[in-house]
């Protein structure tokens, strides 16, 4: 009897190393154009070649402005270098690439269950911390560095020790105005950004079940701030719903293999946790770490005194209340359309506080983008005050390009909230969108079920 993990492990594996390492096939391969040109280059000066160029994909999205408008110039230092070197080489290589202006462009995370790149039971790899997003979909998605995204694209595999296995499970119903966000969050504050060390973390339970895909990618895409190798969700029928007719995906999802992409009834866990999901509540960050959360209506606990020194909030202090420049929705975590959409009804007919320096929306991809267009939120946004980006992580990193005013203190809808994240000197609270539009319309930290008549 196996676990999920295991199945698909089992299943990728095509040899066993003297050392105990496994080689592991790996179906996908997706580089962005911070990285992908370093990886490129350095395989066609060693004269290496990609084995499966159709296997290989290439984003545009972390060094890219999201400015409308934009170009390959950049307000980062160098930026325009990285677009365009990335560009070259993966023409040369013969991959696909999303380039900045393609109707496909957006944060890899996110386009690629848009375009079914993604699959249920696949591998899927890219130099980036956050691709256990798409362990959502049923996938083993793992981040990786340059010299390992190189290795795989000329091989196929990759050398691996097999983590060891975690199923965390979720149970009982959200409240109204409760997340996927809130939930990971709640997690974090409670076993530790540590607390998945070393395993691949499997979630589950009928809180799991409920949710769907696009809050499914939060709750995975958080599984690297608890420092599990990946996240992962056992596909349903949702989920190949949702893949199904994508462009990259087959025509039929009848495969015998996915149907069997669940945990055995009697597989054994390495370790196993529980939450009860009905007792979670809308979350906040308060320090240096998504550990550092709290329930908006609670009191900022005694921590790290650099953490406390950081943020600015001594132990005792309520953190709801607290003062805020900006508000940030955006991020592989929370930019997808069920996220604009839930925040957008908590802003129709409202606007942002005096108070707010600036409030932002970053769409996921140009693909959500259209969709929210097409649905109107983009006025709904603009008239609560808000900016209209286009679609890019450059907003919810700070790489040297633009940023918020030193010394602001935001509210974000991303996923990690360590010193300068944002920027040099910024303080970032993350949380829900909701949490974010909520905070955004009364100028400080505040709760969303507050808003009378906004969430059911």
């Amino acid at each position: 009897m196996a676990t999920l993990v295991e199945k698909i492990w089992n299943a990728h594996r095509a040899a066993t190393t003297s050392s105990g390492a496994d080689l592991i096939a790996i179906d996908r391969i997706f580089l962005h154009e911070r990285t992908g040109a370093a990886a490129l280059k350095s395989m066609a000066a060693a004269k290496r070649r990609v084995r499966d160029p159709a296997r290989v994909f290439v984003g545009v999205d972390h060094i890219v402005d999201t400015r409308p408008g934009r170009s390959d110039a950049t307000l980062m230092p160098g930026g325009q270098g990285f677009i365009t070197e990335t560009r070259e080489a993966a023409r040369a290589a013969g991959l696909t690439i999303f380039d900045v202006t393609d109707r496909d462009q957006g944060i890899v995370h996110v386009i690629s269950p848009e375009l079914g790149i993604v699959l249920p039971g696949c591998t899927l790899v890219a130099p980036d911390s956050h691709t256990c997003t798409q362990g959502a979909f049923g996938s083993l998605a793992w981040g990786i560095g340059s010299s390992e995204a190189e290795h795989a694209m000329v091989t196929g595999m990759l050398r691996l020790s097999r983590p060891k296995t975690m199923r965390i499970r979720l149970d009982g119903r959200l409240s109204a105005g409760v997340t996927a966000k809130d939930l990971a969050l709640a997690l974090l504050a409670r076993f530790g950004a540590g607390g998945g060390g070393g395993h691949a973390v499997e979630y589950a339970g009928s809180a799991v079940a409920a949710l769907d895909l696009e809050a499914r990618m939060t709750l995975c895409n958080m599984a690297t701030e608890f420092a599990a190798f990946t996240g992962i969700i056992a596909p349903d029928e949702a989920a190949f719903a949702a893949l199904a007719g994508r462009r990259y995906a087959p025509q039929a999802f009848d495969s015998p293999y996915w149907q069997s992409l669940c945990s055995d009834p009697d597989a054994i866990f390495d370790v196993e946790l529980s939450h009860d999901a009905s007792s979670a509540a809308p979350m906040v960050s308060w320090g240096t770490s998504p550990e550092h959360s709290i329930a908006v209506t609670a009191n900022v606990p005694q921590g790290p005194a650099r953490a406390h020194e950081y943020i600015g909030l001594a132990p005792g202090t309520p953190i709801a209340g607290t003062p805020i420049d900006v508000a940030f929705i955006g991020s592989c975590t929370n930019s997808r359309l069920s996220d604009l959409r839930r925040a957008a009804t908590l802003l129709q007919g409202r606007h942002i506080a005096p108070g707010i320096k600036r409030a932002l929306v970053v769409p996921g991809s140009s693909a959500v983008k259209r969709a929210a267009e097409a649905e109107g939120l983009h006025h709904i946004f603009a008239a609560a005050g808000f900016e209209w980006r286009e679609s890019g992580c450059s907003l919810c990193f700070y790489a040297g390009g633009e940023g918020f005013s030193p010394g602001s203190r935001t509210i974000s809808s991303t996923n990690r909230n360590f010193e300068g994240r944002q920027g040099p000197g910024i303080r970032t609270h993350i949380a829900s969108p909701e949490t974010v539009a909520a905070s955004a319309i009364a100028g400080v930290i505040a709760d969303p079920r507050n808003i009378a008549g906004a969430l059911t």
